[in-house]
């Protein structure tokens, strides 16, 4: 950030030819590090201190660990430092600006949030569109991944692992964790042998949820009926339940109980669960793909939110919001996954060619960067943001951000014209 040419306290013309490798244990800051002092190469370790005189107070004079130290940079030159042996150690000062200490301090701070909210637009377009683009490229890819470790689970299955992937964004955040142990729990090969028979499934899917207690609900015949077919075929698989109370309901819409959720994953499994099969064979058109997720509940479900509470008016079938991040959680990145495992880049393509196509996420993280100027015109950058806000500004990574570094290089550089 401060350049690669600085002046060491003797006069003589430093170049920094490679930092080296950070050094997060004990012992120098630096490792590995090439320096040019006056035309001649070194290669070693430097120590980074406030002040110079920091070197003594941290017994570094008396540390044969530290006679390696090839340079030593410092904020405020108060003195010289040796070495063991009494060997003066080439020092530089690097004078930062009040403007270099104001940002550091804003995106170093533990304020929550977006940090660089009120400078985000003063970086430059190419930056900002290049350092999105990456980020989204990272989140496919770390999706791609975690469904390659199901995939490896699931004994190269790839329609256990799109059931795996489905039933956790069934879930869609709040309850992700309970769907994934819920199909994790539950072999596809046994839904097949009942994929003719809806009242099979469901009991099937609620028993191993722990929806099921014959003790609760007794006036609820089609409640009393699950429980008995799901006991019968529990015995017969030797199936265990889930724990009780993983179930999340706080600030949940009725609209989206897990029951409800449910009860679409048991649709899906009708006639056989072939979801990968279809998603590969659908072609690149987005409406083709939403079709694929026109679920619609029938019978009981047609009028419950939940077990023996009837809703005057309820929806059949998915909102195509939801249908959309299905096809953002759930294809693109088993498309890209997919892809990758067969060395087949088309295939990969197709599912961040079907982020591009889809409409942007709109929800309260999205809406932030909003409000800070960056608009979500797609899936593709919507999901950008998100992996941005989550990996970076949440874990307080802005130092590592290219938004944050940018902001520092700019500060730096007030250096220059002091």
């Amino acid at each position: 950030m401060f350049g690669r040419k600085l002046r060491e306290a003797g006069g003589a013309e430093v170049e920094v030819i490679d930092p080296g490798r950070l050094n997060t244990d004990a012992g120098p800051d630096f490792f590995n590090s090439k320096i040019r002092i006056d035309g001649v190469e070194w290669a070693g370790n430097v120590e980074i201190h406030i002040k110079a005189s920091d070197w003594e107070r941290h017994g570094h004079h008396s540390d044969v660990a530290y006679d390696s130290v090839l340079l030593h940079v410092v904020g405020v030159s108060d003195c010289r430092v040796r070495r063991t042996d009494g060997t003066l150690i080439p020092q530089v000062e690097i004078t930062m600006p009040e403007d270099f200490f104001r940002t550091f301090a804003s995106l170093s701070s533990e304020m929550e949030g977006i940090k660089c909210r009120d400078s985000l637009l003063s970086i430059g377009s190419l930056a900002l569109t290049d350092w999105l683009e990456t980020l989204a490229v990272e989140r496919l890819q770390s999706k791609a991944g975690r469904i390659l470790d199901i995939y490896a689970m699931s004994g190269n299955d790839w329609e256990q692992t799109c059931f795996i992937i489905l039933a956790r964004s069934m879930g869609f955040g709040l309850n992700g964790d309970p769907f994934e142990m819920l199909a994790r729990s539950l072999p596809l090969k046994y839904l097949h042998h009942h994929s003719d028979n809806p009242l099979q499934l469901q009991a099937l899917l609620f028993g191993q949820a722990a929806m099921l207690d014959s003790s609760l609900h007794i006036f609820d015949e089609y409640y009393q009926l699950l429980c008995r077919e799901y006991y019968f075929l529990a015995r017969k698989y030797g199936l265990r339940p889930l724990r009780p109370g993983l179930w999340k309901y706080a600030r949940t819409r009725p609209q989206n109980f897990p029951h409800r959720r449910i009860a679409f994953l048991s649709k899906a499994c009708e006639d056989g669960f072939s979801l990968f099969s279809s998603i590969i064979s659908s072609g690149d058109d987005p409406e083709k793909i939403r079709e694929l997720f026109s679920w619609r509940l029938e019978g009981y479900w047609h009028s419950h939110f939940s077990f023996d509470v009837e809703a005057r008016s309820v929806s059949d079938s998915l909102s195509d919001s939801s249908v959309t991040l299905l096809m953002i959680n759930v294809v693109a990145p088993l498309l890209y996954a997919a892809g990758a495992v067969r060395g087949d880049m088309a295939l990969a393509e197709r599912g961040q060619s079907l982020l591009e196509k889809l409409p942007g996420e709109n929800n309260g993280i999205i809406r932030q960067w909003g409000i800070c100027g960056l608009k979500a015109g797609n899936a593709w950058r919507s999901q950008a943001l998100l992996h941005l806000k989550k990996e970076y500004c949440d874990s307080r990574k802005c130092l590592y951000c290219r938004f944050g570094n940018n902001l520092l290089k700019r500060a730096a550089q007030e250096i220059d014209r002091l």
